[in-house]
């Protein structure tokens, strides 16, 4: 009962469970808990994590959760899936080249938080009797992006990593998974983290369910326990890899190694019985939690739920809006967009992605329940002519159809390339060595843009950034739009945006470098701090100052939105609890331990207007940035907030963001331990500045 499929125990009443599901953007079949077919021939597949993480809507990432959970239990009710889903995947993108960019919300770790508590709460709807609809997983801790990376591969690597970073960086999503949104499961990771693998390290029981007190069960990701001691050789037998994993914290293992050596491992001495039953206690909560010994499902809270439920015409809107939402403009030279339909008649469709199906919907999908490519998505707007321009798809390593693409171009009103990646380029299992276009793409879109007789649009499909700084440069190339994986109707959603029926308002969960950066930075160092004296230049908005090709939190519009500051303190008190342990304390750079002041409704609002100022309607994102008093653990600034907001023409809107001054005000130092910075705070709002002074009281 300690692994995946787990056996029955017919003199209990326990049936066999199959622990694992999948749902990182839609109920999926590549767990074996789920099975499509019958009744039940697919499910709604939304827009990759990164693609809906670019709406920075965090009510819309909820209702995506709400609408998968509804489609899992449904599917549970019918016979076709379990109720435990290990979704999402939370780990912070610190590098660009990651296979798993896709799947992740981003760099920044307090969006990547923010994600974790708004999704799970909509997976697993806990009723006040605390009742799961699904039981959600939040993966995979710790420091786990490197998949496989020159010659080095997930399975053997050590991530060397400060208590700074840990606790600044990496541990920041998973915090906020267990303690805001109260997911039912931590999944462990493959690599070792400072030495120790992370399934076995004791922080699983000291601080997940210690400091952070996780109610629900601690899993392995796949095979991690055979891993840790076949190919990291870390215990010297089998049962004391069983004990260490089982006395460190770990629940469950998605694996057999478990099944098979457990029971040595107690006979041996090695593992009480009593180490046994806490983990059987915290699996068996949770599957009661869901209901599965409370008989026929359909007379349980969410018994209602069937066929009628998956793929609904609502489910498939918000998985058209969510989108719409996501995708990102980058360029739009001149106003080239949005296209006319009176003006740009006929449109030629090029690019080994221009008719993408199965790669709009990306790694860890299930069956959709229908697909809109963008051909047929821009087909309902204007006649086309589509040349696929690469023969070999998004490898293009031959230009024998280039030419035909020209042709096309110099005969149409607008030519819309829709070019990047799918999962040959980057997925699990597979980190990229170069942000370029595969192949000869670079060489397609020139030539295809040399030829256009009409504005020229660049449309990118990909997980992680790419370095298309050519495209940028050339004024041949009026616009250029990423639509990440955008989903099952991702074509219909980039059509929208092109000719205007929606106006775009993504912006980027992640900065683009330059192809250069990777020089400089290989994928093995985990350091998120820039180093001058070796030329390492950091990671992420937080501590990169380098060249980017876009920034975070890039995205244009059709419209023009201004922002003015209408209240904000200008200086918060900060309360000290323990004035005599700050007195025997070593205050750091004017710093104050955040274990010495009182927290509690710590916090501030800052009221900010937004108006429309331009001639359409559209939706609008408020970053909020701060930026402490300088000093050596500083970042550069950081998201303490973001609110969405859509606006009609000429229209005002008063944005609310509260700043928990002790979450997000704060630094962390080289020890690992959170500080309150008192001086002068520095908020941003796009091109505003706002000056908080922090005092100790």
């Amino acid at each position: 009962m300690l692994v995946n499929n787990a056996s029955a125990v017919p003199r209990l009443g326990i049936e066999a469970y199959e622990w694992w599901s999948e749902a990182l953007h839609g109920v999926s079949d590549q767990g074996p808990g789920v099975h499509f077919g019958g009744a039940f021939p697919g499910a709604t597949s939304f827009p990759l994590v990164i693609t809906t993480a670019a709406s920075f809507n965090a009510s819309l990432w909820r209702q995506i959760g709400q609408v998968v959970s509804d489609e899992g239990r449904a599917m549970y009710n019918g016979g076709a899936a379990g109720l435990t889903y290990w979704s999402p995947n939370i780990n912070v993108l610190r590098d660009p080249r990651w296979g798993r960019a896709e799947e992740t919300p981003g760099e920044d770790p307090f969006v990547v938080g923010q994600f974790a508590v708004n999704y799970v709460k909509g997976l697993q709807s806990i009723t006040q009797r605390k009742h799961l609809k699904v039981a959600a997983c939040c993966k995979h801790y710790t420091a786990y992006d490197l998949d496989n990376w020159n010659g080095i591969d997930r399975f053997h690597f050590n991530a060397q990593v400060s208590e700074q970073d840990l606790e600044e960086t990496f541990n920041v999503p998973f915090k906020a998974c267990v303690e805001e949104g109260h997911v039912a499961s931590i999944m462990c990771s493959y690599n070792q983290v400072n030495g120790k693998p992370s399934c076995a390290d004791p922080n699983l029981r000291n601080i997940i369910r210690g400091q952070w007190h996780l109610n629900g069960y601690i899993v392995s990701d796949c095979d991690s326990v055979d891993v840790l001691y076949n190919d990291q050789h870390y215990t010297k037998t089998p049962e004391d890899a069983a004990a260490l994993t089982i006395k460190s914290g770990l629940d469950l293992d998605c694996g057999y190694f478990l099944a098979l050596h457990t029971g040595a491992a107690v006979q041996a001495g090695k593992l009480s019985e009593a180490d046994v039953n806490l983990a059987l206690t915290n699996l068996l909560t949770v599957q009661m939690r869901l209901g599965l010994f409370d008989g026929d499902p359909s007379t349980q809270t969410y018994g209602q739920l069937g066929p009628a439920d998956v793929c609904s015409l609502a489910h498939q809107r918000l998985a058209l809006e969510a989108a719409q939402q996501g995708i990102v403009l980058l360029k739009n030279l001149g106003k080239s967009l949005p296209l006319s339909t009176s003006l740009h008649r006929t449109v030629a469709v090029i690019g080994p992605n221009s008719d993408a199906t199965l790669t709009m919907i990306g790694n860890y999908h299930g069956v959709p329940c229908a697909y809109t490519s963008p051909l047929q998505g821009i087909s309902k707007y204007a006649k086309t002519v589509h040349q696929p321009g690469c023969f070999d798809g998004v490898f293009c390593n031959d230009n024998q159809f280039f030419e035909s693409a020209e042709v096309a171009a110099r005969h149409s009103d607008a030519t819309i390339l829709v070019m990047g990646h799918n999962q040959s380029i980057e997925t699990e299992s597979l980190d990229r060595t170069s942000l370029l276009l595969p192949g000869r793409q670079e060489e397609l879109i020139s030539r295809v843009a040399q030829s256009s007789k009409g504005p020229t649009i660049l449309v990118l499909m990909s997980g992680g950034a790419i370095d298309v700084s050519f495209a940028n440069k050339n004024p041949r190339i009026s616009a250029i739009l990423w639509a990440g994986f955008p989903g099952e109707v991702g074509g219909q959603a980039i059509a929208d945006i092109l000719f205007g029926t929606i106006n775009p308002g993504g912006k980027l969960p992640m900065t683009w470098y330059p192809n250069s950066y990777l020089a400089k930075v290989p994928m093995t160092n985990m350091a998120m701090r820039a180093n001058p004296s070796t030329g390492y230049p950091g990671r992420t908005h937080r501590f990169y100052k380098g060249p980017v090709v876009f920034p975070f939190g890039f995205g244009l519009s059709y419209t023009k939105f201004v922002h003015s500051v209408i209240e904000a303190p200008t200086t918060i008190s900060i309360p000290i609890s323990n004035f005599r342990a700050l007195k025997n304390s070593t205050l750091q750079s004017n710093t104050i331990p955040i274990t010495h002041v009182n927290c509690v409704k710590l916090s501030l609002g800052v009221h900010v207007e937004v108006q429309n100022t331009g001639s359409v309607d559209g939706s609008h994102t408020v970053l909020l940035f701060s930026t402490s008093p300088k000093g050596k653990e500083t970042p550069i600034k950081q998201l303490v907030g973001f609110e969405k907001v859509h606006m009609a023409v000429g229209s005002y809107k008063h944005v609310k963001i509260d700043v928990d001054v002790c979450k997000h005000l704060s630094i962390v130092d080289e020890h690992g331990i959170r500080r309150v910075s008192l001086g002068k705070h520095t908020l941003h709002i796009g091109n505003l500045k706002h000056s908080i002074s922090l005092q100790a009281s």
